[in-house]
């Protein structure tokens, strides 16, 4: 892990600007973006009380959502806007109250128009949540 889990450099502020402003979603969840570079980006969220289930666990749907948000950032830092093709989860422990889960997206294929992701998420003492992965088809827009 790099230095920046407690000082984000400036592509990642950039980036968290970025979401708070026209990611309505991923701001209200609560994602704090901790790196980003070509084919990868870092992200953790705390656990708060209104993201679990009607069992006292962390909701899928949160943890599947917190992916799909890195899952999306890695893709994009390419220039080129691109969207997600597909996307399995494998969920292999359930996250709990107070957690603060660490999810990591990294590139393990990119091609012209395709590229491939593995997104994993872990809590603060490196439990794996679950595994997540991403097809992203790669437009020909630019981002801006």
């Amino acid at each position: 892990m790099s230095s920046l889990t407690n000082a984000p450099d400036q592509a990642s502020q950039a980036v968290q600007n970025w979401l708070n402003k026209r990611d309505p979603f991923s701001a209200w969840l609560g994602v704090i973006i901790e790196e980003i570079r070509p084919g990868y980006c870092r992200l953790r969220l705390p656990v708060r009380p209104e993201m679990l289930n009607g069992f006292g666990m962390l909701h899928g749907g949160v943890t599947f959502a917190a992916a799909d948000t890195a899952f999306s950032i890695a893709c994009n830092t390419h220039g080129r806007q691109s969207v997600g093709l597909s996307v399995t989860i494998d969920y292999l422990e359930p996250g709990q109250p107070g957690d603060v889960i660490t999810v990591e997206a990294t590139e393990e294929s990119l091609k012209h128009r395709v590229g491939v992701y593995q997104v994993g998420i872990r809590n603060q003492n490196g439990l794996r949540l679950a595994i997540f992965k991403g097809t992203a088809y790669r437009t020909s827009i630019e981002n801006s």
